[in-house]
Parts: C-alpha cells; sequence; structure tokens
C-alpha cells in the first residue's frame, strides 16, 4: 500500500489556495460559499441558491458519523448498510440475526426503532463570526477557550427552540469565521429495509478502500415526526438511468474531518506519535475482539458491528498513516507552508499580526506530546472501553454540569444539547455484559500499560485487584442496564449520584476527579493555544489568498462535484463501473466472497449488465458513508459507501489523478429490490411515475 499512495500523493499535494488556482474537482465546500462559477466553467452547469437550498433540505446528518437523504416525500431514509449496523444489531436477538438474514418491514406497523439513532436536518446557516470575536478579542490560552465556549452556548441557547431544533456553532477555516448551523431533529428513526451484511459487505476486510467493488451497502430507514411518518417536502427523486461514464456528479453529505489546514508541526505529531500509537493499540483490540467471535455463534453476532468498526478504522487510519511517512510527499507539504508562512512574514503587517503562530502551535504540539497518553486514556475514555462507563460518565458529568449556568457548563452539556443528551442515555439498545467485560479488561489493561503500574491513578482506580476482576466486578454489580434506574438518577441530581452505591456510577466518579484536572490542563495548555493560533493562521490565509477557498471537513453538511471516471494505475486503465454479474465471478462461497442464498436464488431473474459499483472524482472523506450521489438534476444516481485506496491520504491532500469515491449505482439498488428481495413497497415508494 505505501508505494500506492507514495504515487499517488506525490503527483498533486495541495494546500489550501485560492479555487481559481484549482482545476481539480477538489473540496468539500460549505452551502453558503459553494463555486458555482468554477462548476458551470468546468462542466456547464451552474448550481444556483434554489438548487442549493433543495439538496440541502433533502439531505440529512446521521448522529454520530454518517450521511443520509430523504428519498420520499413520507420521510423515507437511505443511507449505508454500515452507517445503520448498530441499529440492525441492537434489534436483533439470538432467534432473529438481521444482520445475516437482512431485515423488511412490510407494512409501516412493521417498521422496528432504532433505539439509538437520530437523523438531523439543515435548515438554516447564520454567521456569528462578529459576536464571537467580539466575545474572544485579546484573549489566549484558557481564557480564550474558556470566552470561545461561552459566546457558543449562550448563541445556541438563544437558537434552539424546542428539544425540535438543534443548534451547533461551527468552526471554519481554522477559526477565522463562526457559522450557526440550525438543524431540525428526528430522533425518532424506524428501520424499513436491510440487505443481509453477506451482500452490504461482499468481499469484507480485503476489499475495503479498494476497487472494483460488488456491495449493496444500503439500508432504507424512516423518519417519524410526532409518531407519524415525517412529511418531507425536499426529497431526491430517482434517475432511471443513473450514473454514466464522464457525467457530473454531486455529493451531498457530512465528512467528518480533514487536517489539510495542520501545521507542519501538527502533522509530524500525528506521524510520530499519534498514528502508530492508534495503530499498535486498535490492532490488539481487534485481536481481542476477533478472538471473543469464536467463542460461539452469538459472541459473534452480538461484537460483530464492533469489529467491523475497528477493522475499518484501522485501515483508515493506515492508510492515513503512509500517507505522512512518504517523505517526498511530506516535504511538498512543508514546502507549501514555508511559501506561506514567507508570504506573510515579508509583509510587515501581517507578520506582525500572525508571524507568530506556527511556533505558539508548535510549542503547544510539544506539550501535547507530553498530556496525550493521559489525557486520551481518562478524559478521552480510551481507558474505558464499555458502554455501561459511558453511561455513569453521562451521568456523573450531567448531574454536575447541567445545574450550572448554559455558559459556565462543559459545551456537551449545553442546553442546546441536551435532547440528543438524554436520548443518548436513555437508550433502550441491548449491552451484553460477557462482551463488556472483554472490552473492559482490555482497556484496563493498556491504561496500566500506558501509565505504568506505580501511577498513583492506576493504584487509586484497580488497589489491589487486576483488570479483570475490577470489570468483572463492575460489570456484574451495575444496574445502569435499567433504564428505569438512569431517569431515576439524573432526575435525582447530584446528590442522587453521589448517595448511589452501584459500582459502575462510583468507579465513575473517582475517574472523573483525575479527568477534569487533565481536561483543564489540556484545555490551557494545547487546546486554547492551538485555536487561537489557527484563527490567526486562517484570517492570514485569507489576507495572502482571498476568500475563494474550502475549510476543513467538521461533520457538517457539504457539497462535493465531480465526474464518473476511472484512473490509471501501473499504466492499466480501471473502469469506473462494476456489473452484477461481476459479484457472481468473484463468488467463492465462502467469507467474504460469498453471495448471499438470496442473491444465488435470484441469479436467473436478474440482469447482470446492470451497473453495480461507480467511481468518481469527488472529493470525500470518512462521514460522508450514507451520502447521496446525485446528477445536475438533483435525483438519485447512487449511494457513496467507500473512497478507493488512494482516497485515505485525502485527509491530508486531494489528488485527482487517482483519489476517487466509490458508491453504489442506483440502477443496482432497484434492480436488487425489485427481482431478489421483492421489496416492492419501498421500490414503489423511490420510483417516479412511469419509471
Amino acid at each position: 500500500m505505501t508505494a500506492m499512495l507514495a504515487r499517488a500523493v506525490v503527483v498533486c499535494l495541495v494546500l489550501l489556495v485560492p479555487s481559481s488556482f484549482l482545476s481539480a474537482d477538489e473540496g468539500m465546500w460549505t452551502f453558503n460559499n459553494f463555486p458555482s462559477d468554477a462548476v458551470a466553467k468546468k462542466y456547464g452547469f451552474n448550481p444556483d441558491s434554489k438548487w442549493l437550498e433543495h439538496v440541502r433540505l433533502s439531505s440529512a446528518r446521521i448522529a454520530g458519523g454518517c450521511s443520509s437523504s430523504f428519498v420520499s416525500p413520507n420521510g423515507l431514509v437511505m443511507t449505508n448498510h454500515h452507517c445503520a449496523a448498530s441499529c440492525i444489531q441492537d434489534i436483533s436477538t439470538s432467534q432473529h440475526n438481521y444482520m445475516a438474514q437482512g431485515f423488511y418491514a412490510k407494512s409501516e406497523a412493521e417498521e422496528v426503532k432504532c433505539p439509538n439513532m437520530e437523523l438531523n436536518q439543515l435548515l438554516q446557516i447564520s454567521d456569528v463570526t462578529q459576536r464571537v470575536n467580539g466575545a474572544t478579542r485579546g484573549l489566549s490560552g484558557q481564557q480564550f477557550n474558556d470566552a470561545l465556549n461561552k459566546e457558543k452556548a449562550s448563541i445556541t441557547k438563544d437558537c434552539a427552540t424546542s428539544d425540535d431544533y438543534l443548534c451547533e456553532v461551527v468552526t471554519l477555516y481554522s477559526g477565522s469565521r463562526y457559522d450557526l448551523y440550525r438543524y431540525r431533529r428526528f430522533p425518532d428513526v424506524r428501520i424499513v429495509f436491510a440487505p443481509e451484511k453477506a451482500i452490504a459487505f461482499f468481499g469484507g476486510d480485503p476489499d475495503n478502500f479498494n476497487f472494483p467493488r460488488y456491495d449493496l451497502d444500503v439500508t432504507f430507514l424512516r423518519a417519524y415526526d410526532h409518531e407519524h411518518p415525517a412529511k418531507t417536502e425536499n426529497y431526491f427523486k430517482w434517475s432511471p438511468e443513473g450514473a454514466k461514464d464522464n457525467m457530473l456528479t454531486f455529493v451531498i453529505g457530512n465528512p467528518g474531518t480533514t487536517d489539510r489546514e495542520r501545521t507542519v508541526s501538527e502533522l509530524e505529531y500525528m506521524r510520530d506519535y499519534e498514528l502508530p500509537d492508534y495503530l499498535i493499540q486498535t490492532s490488539e483490540y481487534r485481536g481481542l475482539l476477533t478472538g471473543f467471535q469464536t467463542r460461539g455463534k452469538e459472541q459473534a453476532r452480538i461484537s460483530n458491528s464492533l469489529l467491523f468498526g475497528v477493522e475499518n478504522s484501522i485501515k483508515a487510519r493506515r492508510g492515513e498513516y503512509e500517507a505522512l511517512v512518504d517523505k517526498a510527499a511530506f516535504s511538498r507539504h512543508a514546502r507549501s507552508e514555508l511559501d506561506f508562512r514567507k508570504k506573510v512574514e515579508s509583509t510587515p503587517e501581517l507578520k506582525n499580526q500572525y508571524g507568530g503562530a506556527w511556533d505558539a502551535i508548535a510549542k503547544a504540539t510539544a506539550r501535547e506530546r507530553i498530556l496525550e497518553p493521559r489525557y486520551t486514556d481518562i478524559e478521552r475514555g480510551r481507558a474505558f472501553r464499555s458502554r455501561f462507563y459511558s453511561l455513569a460518565r453521562m451521568l456523573v458529568r450531567g448531574t454536575q454540569e447541567i445545574p450550572k449556568p448554559n455558559e459556565a457548563r462543559f459545551p456537551e452539556y449545553a442546553d442546546a444539547k441536551l435532547p440528543q443528551f438524554r436520548s443518548a442515555l436513555f437508550t433502550t439498545a441491548p449491552i451484553y455484559p460477557e462482551l463488556e467485560i472483554e472490552t473492559l479488561t482490555f482497556s484496563l489493561t493498556k491504561m496500566r500499560e500506558d501509565l505504568g503500574p506505580d501511577d498513583p491513578l492506576i493504584h487509586d482506580l484497580l488497589g489491589k485487584r487486576s483488570p479483570r476482576e475490577l470489570a468483572t466486578d463492575l460489570i456484574t454489580n451495575t444496574k445502569l442496564s435499567d433504564v428505569a434506574y438512569r431517569k431515576q438518577l439524573l432526575e435525582g441530581g447530584k446528590s442522587a449520584v453521589e448517595a448511589a452505591s452501584d459500582s459502575m456510577i462510583q468507579f465513575a466518579r473517582r475517574v472523573d476527579n483525575y479527568a477534569r484536572q487533565l481536561r483543564a490542563e489540556y484545555e490551557r495548555d494545547v487546546e486554547g493555544v492551538q485555536k487561537k493560533n489557527h484563527e490567526l493562521l486562517g484570517r492570514a490565509r485569507f489576507a495572502v489568498y482571498g476568500n475563494s477557498i474550502y475549510p476543513d471537513a467538521t461533520f457538517t453538511p457539504r457539497v462535493s462535484f465531480g465526474s464518473v471516471r476511472g484512473w490509471v494505475e501501473n499504466g492499466k486503465k480501471i473502469n469506473p463501473l462494476t456489473i452484477i454479474g461481476g459479484a457472481y465471478e468473484r463468488n467463492t462461497g465462502s467469507d467474504p466472497f460469498a453471495l448471499p442464498q438470496s442473491w444465488l436464488r435470484a441469479k436467473d431473474k436478474l440482469d447482470l449488465t446492470t451497473p453495480f459499483n461507480f467511481v468518481t472524482t469527488n472529493d470525500i472523506i470518512g462521514g460522508n458513508s450514507g451520502s447521496p450521489m446525485i446528477n445536475q438534476n438533483g435525483e438519485i444516481i447512487g449511494l457513496i459507501f467507500d473512497g478507493n485506496i488512494w482516497s485515505l491520504g485525502g485527509e491530508f491532500w486531494f489528488d485527482e489523478s487517482v483519489n476517487r469515491s466509490v458508491a453504489v449505482h442506483s440502477r443496482a439498488l432497484t434492480e436488487a429490490l425489485d427481482k431478489v428481495y421483492g421489496a416492492r413497497r419501498v421500490l414503489d415508494e423511490i420510483k417516479p411515475a412511469g419509471f
């Protein structure tokens, strides 16, 4: 993989420059700064404000990490199977394994509520930069961070007028712009259709981030509004033809995070410390889960989606690491930063305002290297891989933070976030003690390795017990599986939590004493410094390059444009589309290349020449999973579910010659719904008259 990524990133590395300089299909653009003129110049289509508003309102974010779209006026939602995997597993039982069997609701009454899923539809964007800057002007470090969080909390409280809405202040362009995003919440989401995992993830981990692909990675959900299917005026209609070679394409989704605005010192830290540490420990965690799956059929079922997420994460982060260790690529990035810095320092006024930002960030990053292991383990919770612990932490923190004035709380407990907090706390998703004991034992063991057996925190938390003894005690003696008990503790407030004899609550309280201290130190020495100085660099970038640039991804709605196009690898042209017949040729009968029985039975009914998966030049990243792929008419032509191996370097830069997004073709979706699954109810809802 290293050689492949090296060839990719050397071709074209771009540190954010004006879009007028770019001929590539680069950028995850905000809706209020979309380069319509550039699209018109290259492709002959100029998306106007009405078009942009329609596609924004037709899409939705899945809280927790994915994208989706409305595909009917009755709240029908399309996303990936792997984005809905936790729901599919949560509604499964030992008698009905919907991950293996698939799921289809033949009537509205059979649609099952996902225990822990929420959709967010972006309604409005407002510029609040002036208000935020007024609150933080002249401040730095911890004072800057505190003032920033306080002002964000105040802004979002004014915006979120009821539990039906969610408001977020989004930091853009390294903090040189702040926008207020107002969302419509849909916390009642029900599953309508999902295929078997065997076809949704056909090829498994070996095929992940590769192409050609043959996956039906789709799930249909429905958004409910106060117990009734939501009425969605804006939704994507279906294209009868779907994607074609060289067709103009748009992806409407929520790319998670990119680091294209990061400084060289920060990327060096990621390359030398953060990513290697993550990959080592997460690979060990994958080994634990793989071993757990061999215990039996039920153990495999309950850990399936967790293992998938871990494997996917390892492959993605490994790709990022291999992009950063390529010396030629990294040097090119460093030269881009040096050129930017010279432009700033050659102008006395710019140098005076912004010239010290790079050194300040480098100093804070050096401090991060010292604080990171303990901060990640304790405050970020890597040492406590347990859903019971997460619930306990929410209760401990929530009952301390919520009584405070809104502006004085941790941001995740601000008024605007409380509806989501309560939904997560009162989830009815099943928790499996056997799996909890294993994952918590593993993470406690790694914490002891990270901090050392003589660390006072280790003595306090473990005492004379082994990680397994402590994990077993905590999991077997907690009552947090009872939703009513969680509600009782939250309603009782801080005094009820402090008086609780529950083992996990008591443990979380002890951890919180350390975690709060670590958080304060990290925000003072690292986060506050980095935020303030990245804001300065953002302003400097505007001063040098103008405003025709796109910001780093922030898991908020974005638009990217591109076209259906293959690429050349080792002198061989990679065709942009695969066909259904290719899946049968690839079928070996053994996992992960085993087609499910439903597909084997339907072979003679299917048109094997139907396009299955395809690639485009759209600029995407993690979080775009489940994004609709549309044509210029705003019609569904595909469903994003992956990127190719070259796209992993997209965390840091974009190379149009080889970076590709991967999607399920719209015709494959309708062909399968009709001839494999007989899901006429779904098909009739999405297809237009005369389809």
